[in-house]
């Protein structure tokens, strides 16, 4: 089956290229109902990756194909089309309503100068029942919690239709109740057939939802695999420099997680 993105030898520099790259030599697939998870510690570049393969920052070196596509020679609203993009710490300055947030994902199906349609705000809704945010249509989005926020801009992203969702981090500095409502959200896309690429700083997101984990470190992807196989205590000292016991939870939690040494 073709892989809905493929990335082969992707590299990255701020200041012109080798031996001064963020990150080189990264390669990776997501097919339909894929959960990619990144880890890594912080400046090691996931954040910029994500960019890259989502084709928000440009001057990459390498291959990244969309359904066989090169992404390269794609025009931004074919993209967006493709790819949902859902930064971190993004903030609106202005108090839109949440259902005017969310209608803002229908732009890359839309003419120059064209306003939203009827089918365009039936699409809008769906993706805020979908993300359970309906009943905050109304609200301005200047008052809603960090938790609510993030799930408006996964609805916002799933306006757009698209097969690949790309989540910088959607679950930082979120209470346990709303990484729990992230994590359900990701984890139904996935169980839809949607390809998912997260970056998170919590390693057991990667038992509980991953299908494949990769750890960034050391200008590329120093391991990548199944999460157990990738989670182990070993991998998470050398990524983050302190002692981490993975272990089996049971008691009705039947997945592994991690837990520090203090």
């Amino acid at each position: 089956m073709t892989s809905l993105i493929h990335v082969r030898d992707l590299s990255f520099s701020y200041t012109g290229g080798a031996p001064h790259d963020v990150f080189a030599g990264v390669s990776f697939n997501v097919g339909h109902g894929d959960v990619f998870c990144l880890l890594g510690p912080n400046g090691t570049g996931k954040s910029t990756l994500l960019k890259c393969v989502s084709n928000v920052l440009h001057g990459w070196r390498g291959d990244i194909r969309l359904d066989g596509r090169d992404i390269f020679r794609m025009k931004p609203a074919e993209v967006a089309r493709e790819i949902g993009y859902v930064p971190q710490n993004q903030t609106s300055a202005f108090p839109f309503q949440v259902r005017d947030v969310v209608v803002m994902g229908r732009a890359p199906h839309l003419a120059v100068f064209s306003s939203p349609s009827v089918h365009d705000r039936e699409i809008a809704r769906a993706a805020m029942e979908s993300t359970g945010i309906l009943p905050l249509a109304g609200r301005p989005c200047t008052t809603l919690s960090g938790g609510e926020w993030q799930l408006v801009l996964i609805a916002r992203a799933l306006a757009q239709e698209p097969r690949i969702m790309i989540l910088d981090e959607p679950t930082s500095h979120l209470d346990l109740g709303n990484q729990v409502r992230i994590l359900r959200v990701v984890k139904s896309l996935a169980d839809a057939g949607m390809g998912i690429i997260m970056a998170t700083h919590f390693p057991d997101h990667a038992f509980i939802a991953a299908t494949e984990a990769a750890i960034m470190n050391r200008g590329g992807l120093s391991k990548k695999g199944p999460p157990e196989a990738v989670i182990t205590d070993e991998n998470m000292r050398e990524a983050y420099g302190v002692d981490v016991k993975v272990l089996h939870v049971g008691e009705g939690v039947d997945r592994k997680a991690c837990f520090p040494s203090l």
